[in-house]
């Protein structure tokens, strides 16, 4: 159980940061096992041995603990994406890295962290900040990946950038968003491969 600093000044108790640490590394085991919608700061408070109020000193609310742990997350998934495409050996060799790591990073949350991954539909729903910031990455990430393209003769340079972007974007949404990702995990392995090699054909020259 973790105590709250000594309110004795001559005491040195933890830092802000340390303490919000506590409350976020407590708060994520506990939505582990309860999951988020069925818990209340209440409840967080008297499983780690702080008062609600203590709580509150912290975080204004449930939903800011969850974005801080939606974003802890969604930050590892993006390194599993980053590490997977560091050294494609060209521009669709890093798309189709790209879309498969994407998968396997959502898939691993759903089956490994259920409850987590619970969070991060209700993030996404919302839209959380955390989730904005995600996608916002994928944005760039896949428009990144178009301009390499171009640059080395892969792929065309008609269709405007923002326009291909958002194209290629709405056609890897129901795997990368949580919210649709869940219904589409039988074939998503599957359809990632396929659906990358049906974007690099239409990005051919």
């Amino acid at each position: 159980m973790i105590k709250a600093p000594s309110p004795n000044p001559q005491s040195r108790g933890p830092s802000d940061h340390d303490v919000r640490t506590q409350i976020v590394e407590a708060a994520t085991e506990y939505f582990k096992r309860y999951g988020y919608e069925k818990t209340t700061v209440s409840d967080l408070a008297k499983a780690i041995g702080f008062s609600k109020a203590y709580i509150y000193k912290f975080f204004d609310s449930k939903q800011a603990i969850g974005e801080v742990i939606c974003g802890n997350r969604l930050a590892e998934m993006r390194q599993s994406v980053d590490a997977a495409i560091a050294d494609a050996s060209s521009a669709s060799d890093r798309f189709r890295r790209m879309f498969r790591a994407f998968v396997e990073a959502g898939s691993q949350l759903f089956f490994e962290d259920r409850k987590l991954y619970d969070i991060a539909t209700t993030a996404a729903l919302e839209p959380w900040p955390s989730v904005q910031a995600y996608e916002r990455y994928v944005e760039e990430l896949v428009a990144n990946v178009i301009r390499e393209g171009r640059e080395s003769g892969e792929f065309e340079r008609k269709t405007p950038l923002d326009e291909a972007t958002g194209a290629i974007c709405l056609v890897m949404k129901p795997y990368i968003n949580p919210v649709l990702l869940q219904y589409n995990l039988d074939h998503a392995q599957e359809a990632a491969q396929h659906l990358s090699s049906l974007v690099l054909r239409s990005l051919a020259p």
